[in-house]
């Protein structure tokens, strides 16, 4: 069995308001470094094969994030 992926909303996703020094707290709760934010002003993106940990989804306060 494949181990759950996290998946971006971006509809959902609001990173203009919920970024704090510039930093989705998703990218920053991420310990494995899947996720990637390029610049404060852009959204964050997955750059790698996600862990299935799902800290990225309890750190989300749009609940933007879920695992599938």
């Amino acid at each position: 069995m494949a181990k759950p992926t996290a998946q971006i909303d971006y509809n959902q996703c609001d990173w203009s308001q919920c970024k704090e020094k510039g930093v989705c707290p998703c990218v920053a709760a991420c310990k494995h470094k899947v996720l990637k934010q390029e610049a404060p002003d852009e959204p964050p993106y997955q750059l790698g094969l996600c862990q299935g940990c799902a800290l990225c989804v309890t750190a989300c306060p749009r609940k933007a994030i879920r695992l599938l």
